[in-house]
């Protein structure tokens, strides 16, 4: 897919998670986690490159203008989005899947300053609450969900729901909703 193609995903992913978002221009223009996203590209377009200073300097702009840290070396899918976006902090070693949501003050950092993996992998359509930490190189399953405030630091399988702290899964109901799930009072700690 081009890079318009791109964008556009992009917008229409924002749009269809946000129903706050009331047309494709104000989505483009205004929301800095888009923004934060379409930075990142390009700065993991210059790390893959080897221009590893020029990067890190462009997602260090990106990050003074939209509040979001995106590390270059992450790898992030398709339509992803950052709702709010102020205070996500997404480490370098962090691998995001497709259709997956951040809410503001989310991290995904390490506990470790070794080398090698040490930031979590988040799988496809994870929904993920405000102010939730994710530590370490922990696998978050497919279409799992992770309330508000919880501190993830070990492993959950597919269609998890995780709250509290530290956070502890349990399997999801069927039909439950993920966007309930993230502002439901049972959930929260």
């Amino acid at each position: 897919m081009d890079m318009i193609g791109r964008m556009r995903e992009d917008i229409a992913a924002a749009r269809l998670r946000d129903p706050a978002a009331r047309s494709a221009a104000e989505v483009a223009l205004l929301y800095p986690g888009l923004h934060a996203i379409w930075a990142h590209r390009l700065s993991h377009s210059l790390w893959n490159r080897r221009l590893r200073l020029v990067a890190r300097t462009f997602s260090q702009l990106s990050r003074w203008l939209t509040g979001v840290e995106i590390h270059p070396g992450a790898r992030i899918g398709r339509r992803f989005f950052i709702d709010h976006g102020m205070g996500v902090v997404i480490g370098e070693t962090a691998e995001i899947g497709d259709d997956v949501m951040l809410y503001h003050g989310v991290t995904l950092g390490g506990r470790t300053r070794d080398a090698g993996k040490r930031h979590p992998t988040l799988g496809d359509g994870v929904a993920v609450g405000a102010g939730a930490k994710i530590l370490g190189p922990v696998v978050i399953g497919a279409h799992s969900v992770i309330g508000a405030n919880a501190v993830v630091t070990r492993d959950a399988p597919a269609d998890s729901i995780l709250v509290g702290v530290p956070a502890r899964p349990r399997a999801r109901a069927a039909g439950e909703d993920s966007r309930a799930l993230l502002t439901a009072p049972d959930y929260s700690i």
